[in-house]
């Protein structure tokens, strides 16, 4: 997914652009890892940011249009499966965090990266543990990956009806776990993951 940017006022000149950077999805045992990097507008301020994790599903997607729409910039970008499988979910995460700051329509003059490691980067940066409570940038950041997650595991449920992607979201709860041991393991899967490299591929 292309970045796009809102219109750009000449007051920014003399102000530090500051991008955002999160994930979603390091977890699960199924789909993509995305990253989204966001560089917010301080004369559009967006009422309630928050981690991603802890706003309702609801909330989210309200939240989804109004920062694309605010915001100086952003960008969203993934990892795959195939890479996740031959990189390790780490070092996938990371290159999806430097693809969404490639993406980036404007080049921000620092990036903020949740977390404890950093994607290589051409620009100046620094990591923020729960990053994703304490900077609004990188809070817009984790609710993009997080929705755009999502709606691609909401996708799969209608690929793959016999797996309830649109509720686990891919995560290794007891139902998806059921369902991996009754229908097999699918080619959204992580195959390098517990218990899927364990399991037959389904050739549906």
């Amino acid at each position: 997914m292309s970045a796009e940017a809102s219109c750009v006022s000449v007051w920014w000149i003399a102000t530090a652009l500051i991008a955002g950077v999160d994930e979603a999805g390091r977890g699960p045992l199924a789909g993509p890892v995305l990253a989204a990097a966001v560089i917010l507008n301080p004369q559009r301020p967006i009422s309630g940011l928050a981690d991603s994790k802890i706003l309702s599903e609801s909330k989210r997607e309200a939240l989804y249009p109004v920062i694309i729409d605010s915001a100086l910039s952003w960008s969203i970008a993934s990892a795959s499966v195939e890479e996740i499988d031959k990189l390790n979910i780490l070092q996938a995460t990371m290159l999806a965090m430097q693809r969404a700051v490639m993406g980036l329509a404007m080049q921000p003059d620092e990036v903020l990266v949740d977390g404890n490691r950093l994607p290589k980067l051409s620009i100046p940066a620094q990591a923020i543990v729960k990053g994703d409570s304490k900077v609004g940038a990188i809070s817009a950041a984790s609710i993009l990956a997080k929705v755009t997650r999502d709606r691609i595991m909401v996708a799969y449920h209608k690929d793959y009806p016999d797996f309830s992607f649109h509720l686990h979201k891919g995560y290794g709860t007891k139902q998806h776990l059921a369902e991996i041991e009754k229908f097999g393991c699918l080619p959204v899967h992580r195959k390098t993951f517990a218990p899927i490299k364990y399991k037959k591929l389904s050739q549906r």
